[in-house]
């Protein structure tokens, strides 16, 4: 499911105007992706946890020519799932 398909999905299932779920579904992405760039947790309860998550440098092979390179520490975004959810996606 893409952007596009969660706002028609949420907007048909709950009978508001297409372009009211539009502003709230960004409004919430926004929210989420502004607290994990300041570091902070997302605790969506019965879902799960948002948080950010530090990788290390590491040594990886150039796909091209196959010389060794060295990919530099990043960040990325973690997820863990809930006990229900984790409940429901094993049923």
């Amino acid at each position: 499911m893409n952007r596009a398909e969660l706002v028609l999905a949420v907007s048909e299932k709950t009978d508001y105007p297409k372009a009211d779920v539009e502003l709230i579904v960004d409004e919430f992405f926004n929210l989420i992706e502004q607290k994990l760039v300041k570091g902070e947790e997302i605790k969506i309860s019965n879902f799960g946890v948002f948080y950010k998550k530090a990788r290390l440098a590491r040594k990886g092979t150039n796909p091209s020519d196959g010389s060794p390179i060295i990919i530099p520490a990043n960040s990325t975004v973690g997820f863990r799932p809930s006990k229900i959810l984790k409940a429901k996606l094993n049923k």
